[in-house]
């Protein structure tokens, strides 16, 4: 997959994170307006949050458990603020499309490494499949393939087979079916599909 087709997926997904968080904005100051207090919880859990940084920088352990004790307060009033006007906890965050990497198409790890999203792995898989030309396999698959296409005459002067190129079909047909079910297989060998272009 080309950096182009990446860094297109990079620039959307920085779209959804900042669409995402200004929709949160939007509905935070629509339900402040509503319940003013809970702008004022928000302010000041904001700067207990920075004065809790500071003491952990500072090695102030009785500070940061009052600041703590503080914080789960607020918190819990928020809560019943929040239960009180019937409103669930999600409605103050961000509505991510995908709530594992936030949007971000990266996910942290234990070892502090970054490592790519499974949604973005997926995107980067269907821009490859759409790129083959393989999107109609709803309709042309295994299921809907029809050997009644094909003659059941034997023709050898023909054909060169002994067997009619129904027979023959099916016998191909087979044999990809084993391919793909044992695909992993590193015993398997590969197909390979030769003649002139339109050969059936």
């Amino acid at each position: 997959m080309s950096n182009e087709v990446l860094n297109s997926l990079l620039k959307e997904y920085e779209q959804k994170k900042l669409k995402a968080e200004l929709n949160l904005e939007k509905r935070k100051e629509e339900l402040y307006q509503k319940i003013p207090k809970l702008q004022q919880i928000e302010n000041e859990l904001n700067n207990f949050a920075i004065h809790t940084a500071k003491n952990i920088l500072l090695h102030n352990n009785y500070s940061l458990e009052e600041l703590n004790q503080k914080i789960e307060n607020l918190k819990y009033e928020k809560a019943c603020l929040l239960q009180d006007a019937n409103i669930s906890n999600s409605f103050l965050k961000p509505n991510y499309e995908c709530s594992i990497c936030k949007d971000t198409g990266y996910i942290l790890k234990d070892n502090y490494k970054t490592e790519m999203c499974h949604c973005l792995k997926q995107k980067l898989l269907d821009a490859s499949f759409h790129k083959s030309n393989m999107t109609n396999l709803d309709k042309e698959n295994f299921n809907t393939f029809s050997e009644n296409v094909f003659s059941n005459d034997i023709d050898v002067a023909k054909y060169h087979f002994n067997i009619s190129p129904r027979e023959n079909i099916k016998r191909i047909k087979q044999k990809c079916i084993k391919f793909v079910e044992n695909f992993d297989n590193p015993n398997v060998k590969n197909l390979l599909f030769t003649g002139n272009t339109g050969l059936r």
